[in-house]
């Protein structure tokens, strides 16, 4: 058995490849299902957000697994293999524990140290959870990956000050008007006339953004009015006017500064659209969404400026280099819970030779106790009989204790593995039979 993850990010893929593998909330189950149904895996779940796809698998064999994923990652997106491929990684054992760690503490992430990834790899334990495909191994795994993610955040400052998404989306439209006025600074966006499309909860980051960066009025657009409302009665400091996504159009054409954010397959704002409506001279557009909610040829139409989330970068790259100091401390941290992992992985070896060795144990205290209780006769009572039988399990639970905690404990995979070799030998163990027999079984 090995740990595998394959996937992209916004390290390996733009934009435009990774909307393809965005899975929606629809077809979450049948992803699991299509998932569970390969041969190769044993066990699996799905780690999707709007910067990365990845499935983390425990597989029977790391190249016919990560093939086999692969495999479901073309047909799903509808990518030719030369086009996809290129984008996708995979690591396998050391490697997959590790990227896992790092992701779920923030620093992979296209923003050092954000705290919504860790709320994402939480959800991904649950959705394994929720369809039945987490087994010991990577229920373990992920697991352990939200305690890294929380314990990073909790004992260093990589998560004070760290922004979002959403925060890097707003200051890309502060430096954006900066750069508009000859200025290379973030600046007050209280003179904009600004949109937000969408209410869910990462135009609730927009607002809490916005708010604090100056923005005392906005039109808050979505599908339904009552949830446009319930996200603006939290922000009362704000002049919130609430629409339905219907008067998207008269929005557009009176802003100066819209965000989208919406869970839409395809997008929402397309050339077409800009070309048709009577707009202010500049219209800035920031678009959160994956896949896009606006089409890349809104770059195309005069007046337009138009910016996805691969545009974050050059806000991203301006505070990074006095985060990556803070990233420092968290890779020792993350150094550590891998090797506890895999301290653990590596002892699950020692589990056959231990199962064996206390089955064989096991039946010779039966044998050897009904010979006992045979020559005691029908004068010995039930009382006596339990009394004894409970004795011989004492002593053998004693003569396992030591080596099976020798066995069991943190050492290198040489020493382990001589260890149980001298086992073997010594008790006439045929390990593989045992395990054949309980495959069977």
């Amino acid at each position: 058995m090995h740990i595998a993850v394959v996937g992209l990010s916004h390290r390996t893929a733009p934009v435009e490849v990774r909307e393809k593998l965005s899975i929606p909330e629809e077809l979450v189950e049948k992803s699991f299902n299509n998932l569970k149904n390969i041969d190769q895996i044993l066990e699996v779940s799905i780690l999707s957000t709007c910067n990365r796809l990845e499935i983390y698998s425990l597989v029977k064999d790391p190249k016919l697994g990560i093939e086999a994923i692969k495999s479901f990652l073309l047909e799903f997106s509808g990518l030719e293999e030369e086009i996809l491929s290129p984008h996708l990684f995979n690591f396998v054992q050391e490697k997959a524990v590790s990227h896992v760690m790092r992701v779920s503490a923030g620093l992979d992430s296209l923003v050092l140290g954000e705290g919504q990834i860790l709320s994402q790899v939480k959800k991904m334990v649950r959705l394994g959870q929720d369809h039945q495909t987490l087994g010991p191994i990577l229920n373990r795994l992920l697991t352990q990956a939200v305690s890294t993610g929380k314990r990073v955040r909790s004992e260093t400052n990589l998560g004070t000050g760290a922004v979002s998404i959403s925060s890097a989306a707003v200051e890309l439209a502060q430096l954006k008007l900066g750069q508009a006025h000859g200025r290379d600074q973030l600046m007050t966006l209280e003179t904009e006339k600004v949109a937000v499309v969408g209410a869910g909860r990462m135009s609730r980051l927009l607002l809490q953004h916005l708010q604090s960066k100056g923005c005392c009025s906005l039109t808050l657009l979505n599908r339904t009015k009552k949830r446009a409302e319930d996200l603006s009665a939290a922000f009362p400091d704000i002049k919130i006017d609430c629409k339905l996504i219907d008067e998207l159009d008269s929005c557009l054409s009176l802003s100066t500064l819209v965000f989208t954010s919406t869970a839409a397959n395809e997008p929402i704002i397309d050339a077409e659209k800009l070309t048709k409506i009577d707009r202010k001279p500049l219209l800035r557009l920031i678009d959160i969404g994956v896949p896009r909610n606006i089409s890349s040829d809104a770059k195309s139409v005069a007046g337009i400026e138009s910016h996805d989330v691969d545009d974050l970068q050059e806000v991203v790259s301006r505070n990074q280099e006095a985060r990556q100091k803070l990233a420092l401390e968290a890779e020792g941290l993350i150094e550590e819970e891998c090797r506890i992992f895999l301290e653990w992985w590596d002892s699950l070896a020692a589990v056959p030779t231990i199962n064996c060795l206390r089955s064989g144990l096991e039946s010779i205290r039966k044998e050897e106790l009904q010979k006992a209780l045979s020559r005691m006769g029908p004068d010995f009572s039930a009382r006596e009989r339990k009394v004894v039988e409970a004795l011989s399990k004492g002593i053998i639970n004693k003569i396992l204790h030591t080596p099976v905690t020798k066995l069991r404990a943190p050492q290198s995979r040489n020493d382990r593995r001589d260890a149980l070799d001298v086992i073997e030998k010594l008790f006439n163990l045929d390990v593989s039979s045992s395990l054949n027999k309980s495959k069977n079984s």
